[in-house]
């Protein structure tokens, strides 16, 4: 169930959501967190604090996110 108050994003309801590391992290703490949501969203938490906040993307903005990173556009350039 999500709930809001005007002027608010609706809180996205976590229940049953199972939360997974990227294979490449290797068991480290200091990592991202993925759960693909009931209603469709994805939501994306820190691994040390996973009653922190979490930020949910639309299906839509999640598979641009990926597509960015598999055309890596996010590659750090080296002096």
């Amino acid at each position: 169930m999500s709930t809001s108050t005007p002027g608010t994003a609706p809180t996205p309801d976590l229940t049953g959501a199972a939360w997974r590391k990227s294979s490449h992290s290797n068991g480290a703490t200091n990592c991202v967190e993925v759960a693909f949501l009931a209603d469709g969203t994805v939501g994306v938490r820190h691994s040390r604090r996973p009653d922190a906040e979490v930020i949910v993307y639309s299906r839509a903005e999640w598979a641009a996110f990926l597509a960015g990173v598999k055309a890596e556009e996010f590659e750090f350039e080296t002096a």
